[in-house]
């Protein structure tokens, strides 16, 4: 029973193992079925039957079949051996859930989450259509039930889980990991050490203005955010990656730069103002180590290195620093509300602190700025503190639900340090400029010679305000930055919020900046910056990164200039901002089915609103570092744009670029053709489009950038598979051809042709030329073959089509020229050769082998001739004209050939040069041909016999059989009646090859009018026309003929 069931095992194995998934029938025991996982072998399967477990195999029973919406599994009764998948017995509900199958059939499974859980590395795969469609297998006769066929096992990435022993990955909840973060970062220096001065400079109204315009920047941004981040799983790479995402790399990657750079900055203006913080302190005992200025940058590396030091230990110790600050800055918080309650003692007073009186308040309402400030050089200094709303986003990747936790986090982070900022300005407005001097203070009821409202309440503080520098008033809101400290009930709780607020928002930037950095360096968008990708630990972590952006947040702590550094962060946070805004809004407009956001508290109109504010505060604030900004982003953009990195995100700019291209398809379809418009729109049949690339580049010289080109690959006994078209498509965009491939089944060329002339398209972008190449070797080919090639060319006449046929002399078929056995030219042909499995190493040389032809070569000025036999309504002009519009082309002198006679000769070209001029066509010269009805050479006539020689009915052939006979049995033969009444037409075509190859020697590209043959004509015949005007020519040459309708035309309507 083993051994049979080993050589049941084994040819099953062998029959459905490549794709993945097998079924086996043991005999009369039951029925093995599973997926391979790796590359399960015929031998590994024996081997695993000798123990009885069959890795990846499930047995049932034929004689108790499972119910179809549960997974088979043996009959308890069967005494056969009990086979199941190692790790999914039983017990293992879950595995049996996951492999529960769908009524249908126990192959077709139910719908799962695991199916769409990672589109690009699925964990789970659901059996394809060729599996489905598969026919029930036999085994000795015997059927075996589809409803016994097992479901094929998943298939896992590696990696889902830790390994044993291995601590997984630290993930945070809305509240640590966004909200708290958030705050943290708005609650920055900005807060406690220019809150007071930009009060004080634009009032409290006016500074509330500033607030609530910062907040509905940040609102509306913050709903953007979560509708991006709802709308798919949002990974590391915060705004970058969402921007990226949504709108491509090539927007996305100038904004990954900028935002990792501004970030570092943020790091650099938290750090300053913290290490200010520390020099006053210093100050005031004295401990001063060189000076003002240099004390700052000395505090400022010291501080950046020991956040850098936390940064290294990991997101988990990171987390317990920020809760520390985070319960730091609260209780500071609450000592300050608390002290603005306490009556002030006449210490306070002397500092100009009195408490809520309305009489400071009115005089604190309105603006009063100094040194050439004004409403948005003050707002640019205090925007820095709106740009801590992405801090959760940025860590997206370490949060355990960031669809939930950024929405939630980031808008109630907003809304609770709104009411704090709000609260703070209004209270910090009872200040106001003092000397610190108690005995400033007015003695009796005299206010003569005493100024400002501190007059009113007891204290002269009229000569500090009117001294200058050092002599001048030390303290108030205008003055001093520890307005906060000395309001409070504590001043030292003040300056540890201010460290808390300092080093938090630091530490934050100092983490945000690498992660987003390090995602931008996994994309390979610029070039050198792949070293910085690597992470480290279970977190994943950017050390490399954390150095980079410690050595910028150096660069720029060595400012020393809080004010300068602030203005330079606040351009390069509102660009995000309007980027992450316009994103929003151009997913919404483009109405992509794949823009399905579980958040709906947005809008698009807001969202382009948004992005509009922040772009014009941008140049508000400083219209040269805002243009500074933009041509940084622009410069990046158009990298991006010009190495197009092989990515591909589902953009709403792809989404937009098919609504467009829908839209104006839908309304092309309703103008009416005109002649002017006139576009030679081109089917072309290249077959394989990397086989014939002169015939590719040929078309693609006058259709680039005009008109439709479409490269027909009409396949005769065989099947494109999918990576062989992206192949095809690969090559045209590498070869920089605007063409689309279409491949289309058909038992011929002649059936495949005029399907495709009839299908290929949409609306009005719909071929009205064929074009294809000279059959080189149609005297060799089959009768069939050839019959099929000419009646290709018949039925675009009879479907009033314009046909242009191109031969170069040493054929079209480049397949010889790298070793493989291609196709040749319409013939059919067993599977390609080079027909390939993805990845394979052949196929992609050849998919990507780029051979030079003479149509992407200068030209020069040799001459293009065009030898006008025919009016075909002017096609066999508008192709060389279009042709000298290119560069390879632009200096090519064109030439027209017509026919004529000796005595009216300067006449007629007279005639052909105003036509040429009145069409507007600068063409070089006219020549009139006197002589084409002369007799060819003879042995010119001679090489055409020999060439419809085999095609000639003999009188053995010929008795005892009507003509019409005659056509049916021998297509292409030749009757001696049909060449007589032909010949006169045969000899012309000797004779205009003649005059072609004595004219045009050395021309670049000779077009020459294609003959219409009729119906009577032979096939054989025809196409020894063709061979005989294209023969013995060095240049490409080109057989063209219009519909006879015009395409030129010189009316302006």
């Amino acid at each position: 029973m083993l051994k049979y069931f080993q050589s049941s095992v084994s040819w099953w194995l062998s029959t459905y193992s490549q794709n993945g998934f097998f079924c086996a029938h043991a005999g009369t025991r039951g029925t093995v079925c599973g997926a391979t996982m790796g590359q399960l072998t015929s031998k590994s399967a024996s081997d695993a039957a000798e123990s009885n477990t069959v890795p990846g195999i499930r047995f049932t029973s034929h004689g108790d079949p499972p119910p179809p919406h549960s997974s088979p599994r043996t009959d308890p009764g069967d005494s056969g051996p009990n086979l199941q998948i190692p790790g999914t017995g039983g017990g293992d509900s879950e595995r049996q859930e996951m492999r529960r199958s769908s009524i249908y059939s126990t192959i077709d499974m139910v719908p799962k989450l695991d199916f769409y859980a990672g589109s690009l590395s699925p964990r789970h795969v659901r059996p394809s259509l060729e599996t489905l469609r598969r026919p029930t297998p036999f085994d000795d006769g015997v059927w075996v039930n589809n409803s016994e066929l097992s479901i094929p096992d998943v298939l896992e990435t590696e990696g889902t889980e830790p390994p044993a022993g291995q601590k997984a990955p630290v993930r945070f909840g809305w509240v640590v990991g966004v909200m708290v973060r958030c705050m943290l970062n708005i609650w920055g220096v900005i807060l406690f050490l220019r809150l007071s001065w930009i009060t004080s400079e634009a009032g409290i109204l006016l500074t509330c203005v500033i607030i609530l315009l910062s907040v509905v920047i940040t609102s509306v941004t913050a709903l953007s955010v979560s509708a991006i981040a709802t709308n798919g799983r949002v990974n590391s790479g915060g705004a970058y990656f969402m921007i990226s995402r949504t709108l491509g790399p090539e927007m996305g990657g100038p904004i990954g730069v900028v935002f990792s750079f501004a970030n570092a900055l943020a790091c650099a203006l938290n750090t300053v103002g913290f290490a200010e913080v520390i020099r006053d302190l210093l100050q005031e005992f004295g401990l001063g180590m060189v000076d003002a200025e240099n004390d700052v940058r000395i505090i400022g590396v010291i501080t950046v290195s020991f956040l850098l030091l936390i940064s290294l230990a990991g997101m988990e110790w990171e987390a317990k620093a920020q809760i520390l600050f985070f319960v730091i800055l609260l209780i500071s918080f609450a000592n300050y509300f608390v002290g603005t309650l306490i009556p002030p003692d006449e210490e306070k007073r002397s500092k100009g602190i009195f408490g809520y009186r309305g009489e400071i308040f009115s005089d604190n309402l309105m603006s009063k700025y100094t040194n050439g400030n004004d409403f948005f050089a003050v707002f640019a200094i205090f925007f820095p503190s709106a740009i801590g709303i992405l801090s959760g986003v940025n860590i997206s990747g370490d949060l355990k639900d960031p669809a939930t936790a950024i929405p939630k986090g980031t808008l109630g982070a907003i809304f609770l340090t709104t009411l704090s900022y709000l609260g703070i300005c209004v209270t910090i407005g009872g200040s106001r400029h003092a000397s610190g001097n108690v005995t400033d203070v007015l003695l009796g009821n005299s206010t003569d010679g005493c100024k400002g409202v501190a007059c009113q309440l007891g204290w002269n503080f009229t000569d500090c305000m009117d001294a200058v520098g050092a002599d001048g008033c030390q303290y108030g809101l205008a003055h001093s930055p520890k307005v906060l400290g000395q309001v409070s009930g504590f001043n030292y709780l003040i300056t540890a919020g201010v460290f808390a607020a300092s080093l938090s928002s630091a530490l934050g930037f100092l983490v945000s900046a690498p992660k987003v950095f390090q995602c931008l360096c996994r994309d390979n968008i610029y070039p050198y910056i792949g070293f910085f990708a690597k992470g480290y630990g279970k977190n994943d972590e950017p050390l490399r990164a954390y150095l980079l952006c410690y050595v910028i947040a150096i660069a720029f702590i060595l400012i020393a200039q809080l004010n300068i550094i602030a203005a330079l962060i606040s351009n390069f946070f509102l660009c995000s901002y309007a980027l992450i805004n316009f994103s929003c809004f151009h997913a919404s407009i483009t109405n992509s089915p794949g823009w399905r956001p579980s958040f709906h508290y947005y809008s698009k109109w807001t969202a382009l609103v948004g992005a509009m504010i922040s772009v014009g505060l941008m140049f508000a604030f400083s219209w040269r570092v805002a243009v500074a900004t933009v041509c940084i982003i622009l410069f990046l953009f158009a990298y991006v744009a010009y190495n197009k990195p092989q990515v591909n995100w589902g953009t709403s700019l792809q989404a937009g670029r098919y609504n467009i291209a829908l839209s104006y398809s839908v309304a092309l379809s309703r103008v009416e053709d005109h002649v002017k418009n006139f576009r030679p729109q081109c089917l072309v049949l290249t077959g394989p489009p990397n086989q014939r690339p002169a015939l590719v580049d040929f078309v693609g010289a006058f259709t680039k950038h005009i008109s439709l080109m479409i490269c027909g690959d009409v396949l005769m006994g065989q099947s494109r598979v999918a990576t062989e078209t992206d192949g095809m498509v690969k090559w045209l965009n590498k070869r920089k051809v605007r063409s689309f491939y279409t491949p289309f089944d058909s038992d011929s060329l002649r059936g495949g042709t005029r399907q495709l002339m009839q299908a290929a398209g949409l609306g009005k972008l719909k071929p009205n030329t064929l074009v294809l190449g000279f059959k080189t070797g149609w005297r060799e080919a089959s009768e069939e073959s050839l019959v099929d090639y000419v009646n290709t060319i018949y039925d675009t006449f009879d479907s009033n089509h314009c046909v242009i046929l191109l031969r170069m002399m040493d054929g079209l078929d480049v397949s010889d020229h790298f070793g493989y056995e291609g196709e040749k030219l319409f013939r059919r042909h067993s599977p390609l050769s080079w027909s390939r499995a993805p990845g394979d190493a052949t196929g992609e040389r050849m998919s990507s082998q780029q051979v030079r032809t003479a149509f992407q070569n200068n030209q020069g000025k040799k001459t293009i001739d065009v030898y006008w036999i025919s009016d075909d309504g002017g096609l066999t002009l508008l192709v060389p004209y279009l042709l000298t519009r290119r560069k390879n082309w632009g200096q090519s002198k064109v030439r027209v050939f017509i026919l004529g006679d000796e005595q009216n000769m300067e006449e007629g070209r007279q005639e052909m040069i105003s036509l040429l001029k009145r069409f507007r066509l600068d063409f070089h010269d006219v020549i009139v041909m006197t002589d084409s009805e002369r007799t060819p050479q003879p042995k010119n006539l001679k090489r055409f016999e020999d060439i419809v020689a085999p095609y000639r009915l003999n009188e053995e052939q010929q008795d005892g059989a009507s003509e019409s006979e005659l056509k049916t049995l021998c297509p292409l033969k030749i009757s001696d009646k049909e060449m007589e009444a032909l010949r006169t037409k045969s000899n012309t075509k000797v004779r205009l090859n003649e005059i072609i190859r004595r004219n045009s020697e050395h021309a670049a590209l000779v077009l020459v009018s294609l003959p219409v043959p009729q119906t009577d004509c032979p096939m054989s015949l025809y196409m020894a026309w063709l061979e005989a005007l294209t023969s013995g020519l060095h240049c490409p040459v080109v057989l063209i003929r219009g519909n006879q309708q015009n395409v030129l035309t010189f009316y302006c309507q």
